[in-house]
């Protein structure tokens, strides 16, 4: 199953889980059979014969969680946090000035100035989705966005441009000529 965080379960998620792995383990030391142990905990039969069957051959130990999977991120705490600081400046700070957009291969070269790691864009997904950045389709507008000008533009001309332009009269949707008997 994949989940919408990239392929992981919260800690405490992890650890409700690995609860339930163990107190499996103390029923089937107990001689409860698979089945049993699958209905008392409320869990699918097949999990409990996967976990009698790793049970059996390496003990209780084997059941406990194993921590988040997938790949560790290749970047310490500090250098995630310069790297949030380095997004946070915006790209026309390392060059790019034609827009103000990161995409994921100007993050992938911002991450390759600054601590020499290579990564692929689908990993700079995963990194920025880690740090809860969101794909976003950005908002067309210019640099040089004068605020005040528009606020003025809609405060007096948009009003005369909206004016209503006469009455209308009721119609059909119909592709057809009205039968007017």
């Amino acid at each position: 199953m994949r989940y919408p965080d990239g392929g992981g379960l919260t800690p405490a998620a992890r650890a409700r889980r690995e609860q339930i792995r163990l107190e499996a383990a103390g029923l089937f030391a107990a001689g409860m059979s698979p089945p049993l142990v699958a209905k008392k905990l409320r869990v699918s039969r097949k999990s409990a014969y996967a976990w009698h069957k790793i049970w059996r051959t390496a003990g209780a130990e084997a059941l406990a969680s194993k921590g988040p999977g997938g790949q560790h991120c290749r970047l310490n705490a500090t250098q995630v946090e310069r790297l949030e600081a380095a997004l946070d400046a915006g790209p026309a700070v390392w060059g790019w000035v034609e827009d103000q957009r990161w995409t994921l291969a100007r993050v992938t070269v911002v991450v390759g100035r600054l601590f020499h790691v290579s990564y692929t864009p689908r990993g700079i997904s995963y990194l920025l989705h880690r740090l809860g950045w969101s794909p976003q389709v950005p908002r067309r507008r210019a640099a040089e966005r004068d605020e005040e000008a528009i606020a003025t533009w809609v405060k007096d001309t948009w009003p005369l441009v909206e004016q209503r332009r006469g009455t209308r009269m009721r119609g059909s949707a119909s592709p057809t000529k009205q039968d007017n008997r």
